[in-house]
Order: structure tokens, then sequence, then C-alpha cells
């Protein structure tokens, strides 16, 4: 009896001992407490918002200093869907001989383009041309071209001219000018610091400095030798 007592005593204390250890960690961390927000544990951790790149160089600089032949090495990707010479097949993509200003979507008769391209609308001039190349699903979304598109804007820029010199297509885009810094540039005729502070002077009170006694700067004498 006195061992079932000693067993039945200890399962007794170890009852308590977990509820008090219950009751001390939910006050500990306010499990009972409705105040407490979802989230407000733990660390923040900020993430860099998607899309925040540096957009580089203009898109008309990148033409304008670009390579044709460094192009033609950039449409090797390409080459797999597409075909560029003069009166070259259509693969799973359409022939790309003079696409720079045709329609777009209407470029090659008789191929079978995607309703989200064909229904775009314009002409692949270099602003298209630059965002179709970067991205075509985001450019037309359901196109059936399964690329992924090309993230430097200097191989987009080549392949462009590449695409240039096959066909032909509008002139190049002129370069926006850079802004000039004009600081530390000296003042212009009629130029100056303009108007001090202070209150304006009336015509009057002009008038009446100018009678004023000037001061007269200190008169050597003839006979001071400066020994």
């Amino acid at each position: 009896m006195s061992n079932t007592n000693t067993i039945f005593g200890w399962v007794l204390a170890s009852g308590i001992v977990a509820l008090g250890l219950s009751s001390v960690s939910s006050k500990f961390f306010h499990a009972d407490s409705p105040s407490v927000e979802e989230g407000e544990f733990g660390y923040v951790i900020e993430a860099a918002e998607e899309g925040a790149v540096d957009a580089g160089p203009p898109f008309a600089a990148l033409l304008a200093s670009g390579s044709a032949a460094a192009g033609e090495a950039v449409f090797a990707k390409c080459t797999a869907c597409h075909s560029i010479e003069q009166g070259g097949p259509a693969g799973i993509g359409p022939n790309l001989y003079g696409v720079l200003g045709s329609p777009i979507g209407g470029h090659s008769p008789g191929f079978a383009y995607s309703s989200a391209l064909a229904d775009k609308g314009g002409v692949w001039d270099y602003d298209a041309m630059d965002a179709w190349l970067a991205s075509p699903r985001g450019f037309a979304n359901g196109t059936k071209m399964s690329f992924a598109g090309l993230s430097s804007a200097e191989d987009r820029a080549n392949v462009t001219l590449y695409m240039l010199e096959n066909g032909g297509g509008p002139p190049l885009p002129e370069v926006p000018a850079e802004p000039v810094d004009v600081e530390g540039e000296l003042d212009g005729a009629g130029e100056g610091p303009g108007q001090t502070e202070g209150e304006p002077v009336s015509p009057v009170e002009a008038a009446g400095a100018m009678g004023d006694e000037q001061p007269v700067p200190e008169q050597v004498s003839a006979t001071d030798t400066g020994d």
C-alpha cells in the first residue's frame, strides 16, 4: 500500500509541476493575451522591390554605339526557330528578313501568329523590338514564343542592328541629349546675385545718403619720411 501511495504522490506532484510550468509559460509568451497581434514577434526582413534595377543608358544610345557583327553572334540563339536571310523559310517562328518597321503580328504572310501578337497592333519600331526581346511574354502575354528573352540591353541593341542590316528598317532614333552641368559657370551680362536681403531703400533715403559726408582716406604727410 505504501508503494501505491508513493506512486500516486509522485504522479500528483508531477501534475502540479506541469500545471505550474504551463501557467508560467503562457504568461511569459502572452499565449492568453488577445491584444497580441499576429506577426508581432520575430524579425522583419525587408526585401528589395522587385524590378528595381538600374535602367542603364537609353536604348537609342546603345543602338548608336552597338555592332551588327556582335548582333549576328547573339542571333545564333534565334536560329533554332527563325531564319533571317531574304526568302528564308519559316520555322517554329517566322522568317525575320525586313521585320523592322513591319506590322506586329503581320510581317510574314501566312504564318500562324498567336492572337496575343496578332492583336497587339502597331509596328516593330525600336522601342517595341527592345521590349519584345527583353521579355516576349511580358510584351504579348499569351504568345507562343517560349524564349525567355535577352536580359542584356547591349545584346538587344546589337541583335536589333543585325536585323536592321538584314532587310532595313526605320532610321535609328536620335540619342537624347545629356543634361549640361552649368554649376560653376560665370554670370553673364546683366546677371548677378540680384537684390540683397533687407528692407528696400526709398528714393528719398537714397538721395539723402548721397549727400552724407563720405569717409576720406587718411592722407600721408609730405614731411613724413617714414623713419
